[in-house]
């Protein structure tokens, strides 16, 4: 499955300016990483974000919004948000902030591994 080339731009231009940001093509999307830990990731139009259990279990409840299940077994903690959930840059900004804030109480990887 191809990536939203357009929402990966939108993506890099939220990080830019943030420290130990990587991307790496996997799983058919691309992702980006903090510290090595996957942070988001686009997988054909929509926005994976890592949010943690209790927040993806409530993000769960916010409109545009699914669990994360890639192989028919849904992931805790992962969400999937719609193309209209990541429509307005501050929306964008806002899911990218929270996935931030969950990943960077996780250990850094040693040599770029991936969670």
């Amino acid at each position: 499955m191809a990536y939203s080339t357009h929402l990966a731009e939108r993506v890099r231009a939220v990080l830019q300016r943030r420290k130990n940001i990587t991307e790496k093509k996997m799983f058919g999307g691309l992702c980006f990483m903090l510290h090595g830990n996957m942070l988001v990731a686009i997988w054909g139009d929509g926005l994976i974000a890592r949010l943690g259990t209790e927040v993806g279990d409530a993000a769960l409840n916010q409109p545009h919004v699914r669990p994360m299940d890639l192989t028919g077994r849904p992931m805790k903690g992962w969400v999937i948000i719609t193309p209209a959930g990541v429509a307005a840059d501050s929306d964008l900004v806002s899911w990218v902030q929270l996935s931030m804030d969950f990943v960077r109480g996780l250990e850094p990887k040693r040599g770029g591994g991936i969670t």
